[in-house]
């Protein structure tokens, strides 16, 4: 039976071109594909694929967030595609569900494997950033800070913080979580003075920084 695969990547041509390539591989299909992280996450409950190969940095919904909710109940195994070499990220992606993270500058051979690694029920981390997540792991600098990341933010607020950083109004964003704009004022607010910042603009270079959203 084919390994059964959803791509998800905001980029047109490159989610077309990695969905050509994967197709021409004996043993696999690609079910569907998605834009951004929300409609990642509605296909995937729709398809039930094996595998998601999803990029981090997607609107309306980022990929690890996205992973969260598709590995959530479900027996699916989430590829995080990156640009970032930080241990942070890569210890959010794991703790966030995904099973395997590679750099977005891998080569095709690499994703290959790395779909049939996570597909047999492995762990998959690029061999260009192993060593050096290794060697921050073994000295306890990943762990103490991939915390103070994941305890910032709630998953809503960092919703809000990603929508309100790719430009959407307070209306908008209560239109599109169904909340009022009092709560979105409120929820601006806690996530400002969590994370000890004072405007949109700084709110929009750190959803950059980690990786909720992309410019």
């Amino acid at each position: 039976m084919a390994i059964r695969i959803l791509i998800a990547d905001d980029h047109a041509i490159l989610r077309k071109g990695v969905t050509a390539l994967v197709e021409k591989q004996p043993g696999m299909q690609v079910v569907a594909e998605a834009e951004n992280g929300l409609e990642a996450v509605s296909l995937a409950r729709k398809f039930l694929p094996d595998v998601v190969v999803m990029d981090i940095s997607m609107p309306k919904l980022n990929g690890l967030d996205a992973a969260m909710q598709i590995t959530r109940g479900l027996p699916i195994k989430v590829i995080i595609l990156s640009m970032h070499e930080n241990e942070q990220f890569i210890e959010r992606a794991f703790r966030s569900g995904a099973s395997g993270y590679l750099l977005k500058e891998c080569t095709f051979s690499e994703l290959i494997n790395a779909i049939s690694e996570v597909t047999a029920g492995n762990k998959y981390l690029s061999p260009a950033i192993s060593h050096t997540v290794l060697k921050k792991f073994l000295s306890g600098e990943a762990a103490a800070k991939g915390k103070n990341l994941r305890d910032d933010l709630s998953p809503k607020e960092r919703r809000i913080l990603q929508l309100l950083s790719e430009g959407h109004s307070t209306k908008d964003v209560g239109r599109l979580l169904d909340i009022s704009i009092k709560t979105v004022e409120t929820h601006r607010q806690h996530i400002m003075e969590k994370l000890d910042l004072h405007s949109i603009a700084e709110l929009t270079k750190y959803a950059l920084r980690h990786g909720l959203t992309s410019l």
